[in-house]
């Protein structure tokens, strides 16, 4: 069978760009040939920065004949019908199609459409100039001459050649000639831009690799990465160092290079004074290098990893000296940084008011860095006001979260009050990456207490699901108070996500609550925190509206600025944390029909819904479970089907109407067994409250033997029917056992 590569060669493609666009170019294909009729065996893409490549293996030679039943009208349908048959039939007349007969619907017509299978090639020629053309760049460009006319080729960079070669192993393969923008679909590739910029001609996959090769272009970004991070550890070993690795570093400089060539570059050793988060940053952002420390130790050392694309004739010298003076210039940028941010501001006279409103001490650089902040009215959110209007809500929900989690609130509030100072450093101002660190370098640098230092750093974490979750308690209060501000704060101004689209990564900052609360153990009621703080928004929101009318000369608001929407929104925002909670548990091996049956509308402690979850998932698979499980969906399926026929149901059990040993039998194990499981509730126990309803099982079993529910006597049958809602209600208090599957 024969096979087909396809090479789209063009001017540098940024690295970001290029696994995606392989992976792209991958699925538009092989999904084009399929729909088309062709099968194949497999699929490989392949990137450089200059070619995006496609080699499909076992590619049928041509589709297959396809023979079609197409059913029309009845035989006496009127002429249009009939007229719209045969133009979406492709018939010329009546006669050529055939009539069937149903013995329910009568005789109708169908035409019989057959279609030839078609060469590979031609089919591979049909699809690939639309796929080339409309290729899903994100932001492709034009270019030449051309790019004046209408309907130009647009490409991520200027396309430059096309490879697409077809055949089998073992014969001559040939060129399927297409068209894009004037570039014809050949057999000739070029090599490295520098080493090897010859032509190339191509056959095959396999020697269309190992020519590239020899031409100093290596196919694969595997490979690529590979050479990289291996010759990188054996470069910073030989100088008694190791390589500080980075994945997406690696990943971008394997696409920066098409023969890669490790060099090791060095700066002065005074540099090291900066931390070295900044160090680290500098070089990566600025160059796309890598650093190295001494074996075994964390700080970095003063030699760095540079790779090139070009294998010089002078051993690298040239780039490694040219790398370094670029290194060593943004170094003393930073350096600069880190020095001023250790200064005072020229203007402390204009900072008094926002530091006495925040208890800042002037005396000190962080302090004057919040005040500077507050005092420049720095926006947040064009509705939410600006960043000292957050943090002033922060630390009202600070003061709400620090006792349930048990820290020291005046640390808390010292720690929110200097949380977001560092946004006014120049250090994080050139490297927004590197906000809360900074502030936590800063911090220790005037001397806060260390949990204080901590905290500033960590309270923006976790920033995603494998970043690690705060472990102080005044971290983890602040953490809890920032998160919760945003999304309250969100949510109180309608700027919720929608679809996909999540601006404001409040899906992020939902479940950054969620891994806080269950993976610290933390109890936390949210809709009574949700509730006041949205009145505090609310409030706040009314009051600058107010203010703004007054300047306009317009009438106040009638109300204060609270919204009375019947706790729609809190409540709305609640079911958005159940959604992202869901989420986690399914993540964690949890059942779906268990989350489910535990949460309800109102649920609010996360971390005891987890704790149910846990607790009827383990019980939910023992013998003890199954039973409770089985009796209690017997009584709860009958209930429901006479309550939805409007069968009436006694207010509450009657024991005079008690009349068979097997109902008075099931009452009795009722009232002990919601008496015990209410107690073991209390205790958040919840595994044993399970077992008590367990015990059900038997009189539930004897119950149904036993007694007929629907007695012709209507007092007995609600008084029945109440003793089975007993049963619901009893087992409620842990789940709602009917939304279990089983």
């Amino acid at each position: 069978m024969p096979d087909l590569l396809l090479e789209l060669r063009s001017e540098e493609i940024p690295a970001r760009l290029q696994r995606k666009a392989a992976g792209d170019l991958k699925k538009l294909v092989t999904d084009a040939l399929v729909e088309a009729g062709l099968s194949y065996e497999g699929a490989r893409e392949y990137w450089t920065p200059r070619r995006l490549t496609l080699d499909i293996r076992g590619l049928t030679a041509r589709s297959a004949d396809v023979r079609e039943e197409r059913k029309g009208p009845r035989t006496d349908a009127n002429e249009k019908a009939i007229e719209g048959f045969l133009r979406g039939a492709g018939l010329s007349s009546i006669s050529e199609a055939q009539v069937q007969s149903d013995p329910k619907k009568g005789d109708f017509y169908i035409a019989i459409i057959s279609k030839s299978g078609r060469a590979a090639e031609e089919i591979i020629a049909g699809v690939m100039p639309g796929i080339i053309r409309d290729f899903p760049w994100p932001k492709p460009m034009r270019w030449g001459a051309a790019s004046a006319r209408p309907g130009s080729l647009r490409w991520v960079r200027p396309l430059q050649s096309i490879v697409c070669m077809f055949g089998t192993e073992h014969e001559e393969t040939t060129v399927i000639p297409f068209e894009v923008g004037g570039i014809v679909a050949s057999n000739v590739t070029y090599g490295h831009r520098f080493h090897a910029p010859g032509a190339i001609t191509v056959k095959r996959f396999d020697d269309y690799v190992a020519n590239l090769e020899k031409a100093k272009v290596i196919l694969d970004g595997e490979r690529r990465k590979d050479i990289i991070l291996h010759d990188a550890r054996d470069v910073a070993f030989a100088n008694g160092l190791e390589l500080v690795e980075d994945e997406g570093l690696l990943e971008e400089v394997s696409g920066l290079v098409e023969w890669p060539q490790v060099l090791m570059g060095s700066f002065e050793e005074d540099y090291l004074s900066i931390p070295s988060e900044i160090i680290r940053l500098t070089i990566k952002t600025n160059q796309k290098c890598f650093v190295t420390r001494p074996v075994g130790g964390d700080a970095l050392s003063n030699k760095f990893v540079l790779v090139s694309n070009i294998e010089a004739s002078d051993g690298g010298k040239e780039i490694i000296h040219g790398n370094g003076k670029v290194v060593r210039a943004r170094l003393s940028d930073a350096l600069h940084f880190w020095k001023r941010d250790q200064g005072d501001l020229p203007d402390l006279e204009t900072l008094e008011a926002s530091a006495a409103k925040f208890n800042l001490d002037l005396r000190k650089p962080l302090d004057q860095r919040m005040a500077k902040l507050d005092a420049l009215n720095v926006t947040f959110h064009a509705k939410l006001g600006t960043q000292g209007e957050r943090v002033e809500r922060i630390r009202a929900m600070a003061a709400k979260v620090a006792f349930p989690v048990g820290a020291d609130y005046k640390l808390v509030d010292r720690a929110v009050v200097l949380a977001k100072a560092d946004l006014r450093t120049e250090a994080v101002g050139e490297f927004p990456e590197l906000q809360g660190v900074m502030g936590r370098k800063y911090a220790a640098l005037q001397g806060e207490d260390v949990v204080v230092a901590t905290a500033i750093e960590d309270h923006y974490k976790p920033q995603g699901p494998s970043d690690r979750v705060p472990e102080d308690k005044v971290a983890i209060s602040v953490a809890l108070a920032d998160k919760l501000d945003t999304l309250i704060g969100f949510w109180a101004v309608d700027e919720k996500p929608t679809g996909s689209k999540d601006p404001f990564a409040l899906r992020r900052a939902a479940l950054g609550v969620i891994r806080i609360l269950l993976e610290r153990r933390v109890r936390l009621t949210l809709l009574p925190r949700i509730e006041s703080h949205m009145g505090r928004i609310d409030a706040d929101l009314a009051e600058r509206d107010n203010a703004r009318k007054e300047q306009q000369g317009g009438d106040y608001l009638t109300s204060s600025g609270s919204v009375d929407d019947g706790l729609t929104r809190q409540l709305d925002l609640l079911s958005f944390f159940h959604d992202r909670l869901k989420v986690y548990l399914r993540d964690q091996g949890a059942r779906h029909d268990l989350i489910d049956a535990v949460l309800t509308p109102v649920s609010d402690d996360l971390l005891m819904v987890a704790r149910r979850v846990e607790a009827l998932t383990a019980f939910i698979t023992s013998e003890d479970g199954k039973n409770l499980l089985a009796g209690t969906k017997r009584a709860t399926q009958l209930l429901a089907a006479e309550e939805k026929k409007g069968t009436v149901v006694a207010d509450g059990v009657s024991e005079a109407l008690l009349t068979l040993d097997a109902e008075k039998e099931l009452f009795a194990a009722i009232i002990k067994a919601s008496a015990e499981a209410s107690a073991a509730v209390d205790k958040e126990d919840f595994r044993s409250a399970m077992e008590a309803l367990s015990r059900l099982r038997a009189p539930v079993d004897r119950f149904f033997d036993d007694v007929l529910v629907n007695d012709e006597d209507a007092a007995i049958r609600a008084n029945r029917l109440a003793l089975l809602r007993l049963i619901r209600e009893a087992t409620g208090a842990v789940a709602d056992f009917a939304k279990i599957s089983g």
